[in-house]
């Protein structure tokens, strides 16, 4: 899913606790595709998930980010670990873990406060 951040650094996507990737928030991800579309260049790959559609964003043919009313991820050794642990810690599950083809596994959690953010485990690059 991105690619462009895979080539930039060794073990980026397997390093737990490392943020990874960049996506767009916005409540209305097709207006904002439309309007950076036509801004930067970008194009837009489609890609249905048990969530709602995800747009992959594109510079020429290369995915550099994503756009979807979720935010930012963290990379864990394990999701459904990680989701245990948040709960003991008394954090919330707000999406429980998914299998995103060709990218991984996440889910999104919320602390005690009220801050959410994802977390994924990528698959290895060659699957």
């Amino acid at each position: 899913m991105f690619q462009i951040f895979k080539e930039r650094a060794l073990d980026a996507f397997k390093t737990h606790g490392a943020f990874s990737g960049s996506e767009l928030m916005t409540d209305d991800p097709g207006q904002a595709a439309l309007f950076y579309g036509l801004l930067f260049g970008w194009s837009f790959d489609h890609m249905d998930l048990p969530g709602g559609n995800y747009l992959v964003v594109k510079v020429g043919e290369t995915a550099v980010a994503g756009m979807m009313d979720w935010g930012c991820y963290v990379i864990v050794d394990d999701v459904d670990a990680t989701l245990s642990r948040c709960q003991a810690l008394g954090g919330t599950v707000l999406s429980p873990g998914m299998d995103i083809p060709r990218a991984g596994r996440m889910a999104c959690i919320r602390d005690p406060h009220g801050a959410a953010i994802n977390i994924i485990t990528y698959l290895p690059k060659n699957e």
